[in-house]
C-alpha cells in the first residue's frame, strides 16, 4: 500500500479576518522558532509536507474549472469569477499564508545546524512552493507585495507597503524555481523533486513569456509588450523542458490511462502526481461527471476544435462533417459515427451518446445523468476497476491525479520554440507529433494549411500548436482559461460575440427535444439562454478585496474595479 502523505503539519492554514494576510502573526505562537527546532530534520519534513495540500488534484483542479470556452457549467458558474469587488477572498488570502510558511522554512534552514546537504532540498521545496503561490497571485492580481523574509508584525512600514511590480515578482519566482530545480533532488513521482520544479518552471516561464509578448498597455495597467522579457522567459521554458526531455520519461500508450488510473506510480509519463487510496484518501470527481443534477458538458466551440482523422479542421476536411447524433432507439441517440472520423481523443473524452434532458444516460451501470450540452465527460471514469457504488457517490473514488506530466512538457516546448521563431521539424517530431500519433492524427508540419477558424491573429503554425494544446488538455486544471489570459484572448469568452461557447450538440435528429435549441439546430447550453457573459478588459485582473484596501491604504485597486 502506498504511503498517503497529504496531511497537515505544524503550520496549518487559518482564516484571517483582522490582519494583513501576508503578515498575519500566525504561526508565531504555534512553535518555538529556534535553531534547535530547525535542526531537527523531522520538523523540516513536517513543515514541507504541508505544502502537498496545496495541489488539489481531483478535489478541484479538473473538470470543475469551467470558466472557459471549453465547458458550460450546470449552475451559476457561467459568469466571470468576479462581477463585484469582494470584501475578502481565499484567492488572495490563502497564497499569502503559504508564502509566510515558506519564508519561515527558508529562514529556519539558515539558522539550522544541520549540514547543507540535508537542508538544501528543504529550502528548495520551500522556494518552489513560494514561487507557486506568487505565480498564482500574479496571474490573478498583477502587482502584489513581494516578501522574502519573515516579517515582524510591528514593522508597519513594510507590513502596509505598496504592491511590487509584477515583473519584479515574476523575476523572483524564476529565481526561486531555478534554485529549486537544482536543490531538491530526485525521488518518487508522488513526492516533490527537481523534475517537478523543472516542470513547474516550464509552465511558469511559458506563461510569463507569452504574457509579456502579447500584453497590451490598455489591458494591463499601462504595461505593454516586452520582446526582450518574452524572449528571456520563453528561452527558460525551452531549457526547463529540455532538462525533462533528457530524462527517462515517455508518453503513456493510453491517453485515458493518464486520467483514470488507480496507480500512476508506474506510468512513464508522470513527473508528479497526487495519489489517492481506497478507504483512506478519496475524491469525488467521477461522481460529479455522473451527476444526476446535470454535468458540465463541453461546448460546440470546443468540439469543433478537434481535427478530423485526415488531419484537417472542420472547414477543410474531406471526411464526413455530419455532427448530428443518430437515433438508435426511443430517447437514445448515438454519437459513434460522429466520433469515428475525428481525433481519437474525442471518443475517449466524451460519452458515445447524447446525454441530456429527455435522453438521460447510464454510463456502465451508473444512475442516469444529463449534460449541459448533450456531451458527457467520460475521460476520468474507470468503470472496469471501480464499482458502481464507488463511482456514483461523493468521496469514494481513488484514481490518482496527474499534476505534471510529459505531454504538457511537449506542448510547452513546441509553443515556446514557435514563439521564439526557432521551431524545427525535428522539434515537432519529438513533441507535438508524438501526441498527434497517439490521437490517430497525421504529423504536423512547419507549414500547416490555413484554418478559416483562426481568430487569434497568429500564424498557422502557432494556431495549430494552440489547437493541439486545447484538445490534449481539455477539462484539465483550468489550463484553457489561463491560456486565454496569457495569449490576451480573453475576449473569446464573450458569449455575445462567440455564441458557440454556450452551445452544445447538434440536435437535428432528436425528436421533440426537451431542451432549448438554438436557431441553427444546436443545443442551447443549460442555464445560458438568458445569461450573457460580456467581456471587459478589467477581467484580466481580479479585484483586490475591499477589506485589504481598508487595512492597507497604500494598496491600490486594479483598473476598472
Amino acid at each position: 500500500m502506498r504511503k498517503i502523505y497529504y496531511v497537515g503539519a505544524v503550520l496549518l492554514a487559518t482564516s484571517l479576518a483582522s490582519c494583513n494576510d501576508l503578515l498575519d502573526k500566525y504561526p508565531l505562537d504555534k512553535f518555538t522558532n529556534t535553531p534547535a527546532y530547525w535542526s531537527n530534520e523531522k520538523n523540516l519534513e513536517n513543515q514541507c509536507n504541508t505544502f502537498y495540500n496545496n495541489f488539489s488534484g481531483y478535489s478541484g483542479w479538473y473538470y470543475f474549472k469551467n470558466l472557459s470556452d471549453d465547458q458550460v457549467a450546470s449552475d451559476g458558474d457561467l459568469n466571470w469569477t468576479y462581477t463585484n469587488v469582494p470584501a475578502s477572498s481565499d484567492n488572495w488570502n490563502a497564497p499569502f499564508t503559504e508564502i509566510r510558511r515558506a519564508n519561515y522554512i527558508i529562514s529556519g534552514v539558515k539558522m539550522s545546524t544541520l549540514d547543507e546537504k540535508t537542508t538544501k532540498p528543504f529550502e528548495g521545496i520551500a522556494r518552489m512552493n513560494r514561487a507557486w503561490q506568487y505565480y498564482m497571485l500574479v496571474r490573478q492580481y498583477g502587482d502584489v507585495q513581494w516578501i522574502d523574509y519573515v516579517m515582524d508584525p510591528a514593522d508597519k512600514e513594510n507590513v502596509y507597503g505598496e504592491r511590487t511590480d509584477r515583473d519584479v515578482v515574476m523575476d523572483n519566482v524564476l529565481a526561486d524555481l531555478k534554485f529549486a530545480a537544482e536543490a531538491i533532488g530526485g525521488g518518487r513521482h508522488d513526492r516533490f523533486s527537481s523534475d517537478m520544479a523543472y516542470a513547474m518552471l516550464a509552465d511558469v516561464a511559458l506563461y510569463e513569456g507569452t504574457y509579456c509578448k502579447y500584453r497590451t498597455a490598455e489591458e494591463n495597467a499601462g504595461k505593454g509588450p516586452d520582446a526582450a522579457r518574452a524572449k528571456k522567459f520563453l528561452t527558460e521554458c525551452v531549457d526547463a523542458c529540455t532538462a525533462i526531455m533528457a530524462k527517462e520519461y515517455k508518453l503513456n500508450d493510453s491517453y485515458k490511462g493518464n486520467y483514470n488510473s488507480l496507480d500512476l506510480s508506474d506510468n512513464p509519463e508522470m513527473i508528479f502526481f497526487k495519489p489517492y487510496e481506497k478507504n483512506l484518501y478519496q475524491h469525488s470527481l467521477i461522481d460529479y461527471t455522473l451527476n444526476t443534477s446535470g454535468t458540465h458538458g463541453i461546448s460546440k466551440d470546443a468540439f469543433d476544435s478537434f481535427l478530423f482523422l485526415d488531419g484537417k479542421p472542420l472547414a477543410t476536411t474531406s471526411l464526413d462533417k455530419n455532427d448530428a447524433a443518430k437515433k438508435v432507439s426511443d430517447g437514445k441517440y448515438s454519437l459513434e459515427d460522429v466520433l469515428s472520423v475525428r481525433d481519437r481523443r474525442l471518443s475517449v473524452i466524451l460519452d458515445p451518446v447524447l446525454v441530456m434532458k429527455g435522453a438521460p444516460y447510464s454510463r456502465h451501470g451508473s444512475a442516469e445523468f444529463t449534460s449541459t450540452t448533450g456531451y458527457g465527460i467520460a475521460k476520468y471514469d474507470n468503470w472496469k476497476e471501480l464499482s458502481v457504488d464507488e463511482r456514483n457517490n461523493i468521496g469514494k473514488q481513488y484514481t490518482d491525479a496527474p499534476i505534471y506530466w510529459l505531454s504538457v512538457i511537449y506542448l510547452n516546448y513546441a509553443e515556446a520554440k514557435a514563439e521564439l521563431g526557432e521551431l524545427t521539424q525535428g522539434d515537432l517530431d519529438k513533441t507535438i507529433n508524438k501526441l498527434q500519433e497517439r490521437a490517430g492524427l497525421p504529423a504536423m508540419s512547419l507549414t500547416p494549411a490555413a484554418d478559416p477558424a483562426n481568430d487569434m491573429n497568429v500564424s498557422n503554425l502557432i494556431w495549430e500548436i494552440r489547437r493541439c494544446r486545447r484538445c490534449e488538455l481539455i477539462c484539465d486544471n483550468w489550463y484553457r482559461y489561463w491560456d486565454l489570459v496569457r495569449w490576451h484572448q480573453l475576449a473569446l469568452l464573450d458569449s455575445e460575440k462567440n455564441p458557440d461557447i454556450y452551445l452544445g450538440a447538434n440536435l437535428k435528429n432528436v425528436e421533440k427535444p426537451e431542451v432549448d435549441v438554438a436557431a441553427n439546430g444546436y443545443m442551447q447550453g443549460s442555464n445560458t439562454l438568458n445569461l450573457k457573459r460580456i467581456y471587459d478588459k478589467k477581467h484580466y485582473f481580479y479585484p483586490i478585496p475591499s477589506g485589504q484596501l481598508t487595512l492597507n491604504e497604500k494598496l491600490t485597486q486594479n483598473p476598472g474595479w
